[in-house]
């Protein structure tokens, strides 16, 4: 079964969706038309863009470049758990705590499918090792990024009793443990979900991609029982690393609370 085409006049009849939705979003005085419509153009470029690179990679398959588009990636993803932290870590800490994090998780737990459970050869083939990567360090980035937003926002609307339980004599981490753990439990309440919902509520993108393609029904299954498992222990060990390495940084070593290492957000 041949896949079936889709012509610019396809494409053109689903973005008539976004700019319905952006006029009603004018006449309704919602005010998110201009950032929808953004996002449509961004994501339409963007996507065109990393599949002529695709292209070329999956020609060349070589492993400098399958590791340079996977670096590029995690600046990416790094970038955009920074930006979207109401309260962020000042200096290299805001990019350094997210980026290390989905390095330790998604790049381990990528790698660890790539030999020991799909045995691609060679190991780095990019047509596998891209697409998981990504899948991987999207959710995981989605996990981080909710996780530390959560550890922060507590660690600030909570500053008094944290440091009323360091006046009692409690170290750091039982002074935090609370909102590390609340944070934590918020990174990984969309995998959770995704995963409690799938085959009834919703049919998850890689398995649908596969079955509209051609693939077996019940070979796609097995390939989004992978991912979804993946993409559940890079979020899963993601969120812990970085709602760890957060908290951390969030006393100095005499064991004060240290809010101003945080960028206030603005009023």
């Amino acid at each position: 079964m041949n896949v079936l085409a889709l012509s610019p006049s396809d494409l053109a009849i689903a973005a008539l969706l976004i700019l319905a939705l952006a006029g009603l979003s004018r006449r309704l005085l919602i005010g998110v038309e201009r950032p929808l419509l953004v996002s449509a153009v961004r994501s339409t470029v963007q996507l065109f863009l990393i599949g002529l690179v695709l292209k070329v990679l999956f020609e060349s398959a070589q492993p400098l470049w399958v590791a340079l588009l996977a670096a590029v990636m995690l600046a990416v993803a790094g970038r955009e758990v920074m930006v979207r932290q109401k309260r962020r870590f000042v200096g290299g800490w805001g990019f350094g705590v997210g980026t290390l994090s989905m390095f330790v998780s998604s790049f381990t737990v990528t790698l660890l499918a790539l030999l020991l459970v799909i045995g691609t050869d060679p190991w780095y083939a990019p047509q596998y090792a891209i697409p998981l990567l990504g899948m991987v360090l999207g959710n995981t980035m989605n996990g981080i990024s909710l996780g530390l937003d959560r550890l922060t926002q507590d660690a600030a609307q909570g500053r008094t009793i944290i440091e009323a339980r360091l006046a009692l004599g409690q170290d750091w981490r039982r002074a935090i443990s609370d909102s590390r753990r609340e944070a934590m439990r918020v990174g990984m309440i969309p995998i959770i979900n995704a995963m409690s919902a799938a085959g009834i509520v919703s049919l998850p993108g890689m398995m649908t991609g596969q079955i509209l393609a051609g693939t077996p029904p019940v070979e796609a299954v097995k390939y989004q029982i992978l991912v979804m498992f993946l993409i559940a222990g890079g979020t899963g060990f993601g969120t812990m690393v970085a709602v760890s390495l957060g908290a951390r940084r969030l006393f100095d070593e005499r064991q004060r609370l240290r809010l101003d290492r945080l960028h206030l957000p603005a009023n």
